[in-house]
């Protein structure tokens, strides 16, 4: 029982290794007007996540930054989210 559960992990952990090595490759697709929701959907969630401007009553406005991974080497992305909509996306060469 044992052996099976430790094969549904380690095959769950390369699933998720593969599934987040695409969502790097896809960051170059986030475009304006975007759901919130669909950008997590497609790249995952950010790396560090910023709030520009959060006063009650007033839309929700916050910077998602990814920052290099192997499928988008030397590449920093930033995704602006207005009330969850993507307002602009920013990438960077980011050389080590």
């Amino acid at each position: 029982m044992a052996l099976m559960q430790n094969l549904l992990v380690l095959s769950l952990a390369a699933c998720t290794a593969v599934a987040a090595a695409a969502d790097a490759a896809e960051r170059g697709f986030i475009r304006k007007g975007m759901k919130e929701g669909e950008v997590v959907l497609r790249i995952g969630l950010p790396d560090h996540e910023t709030f520009i401007s959060n006063v009650k009553g007033a839309p929700e406005e916050k910077a998602w930054t990814y920052l290099p991974a192997p499928r988008d080497a030397q590449t920093l992305t930033i995704v602006t989210l207005k009330a969850g909509v993507v307002t602009d996306v920013e990438r960077k060469i980011a050389r080590r």
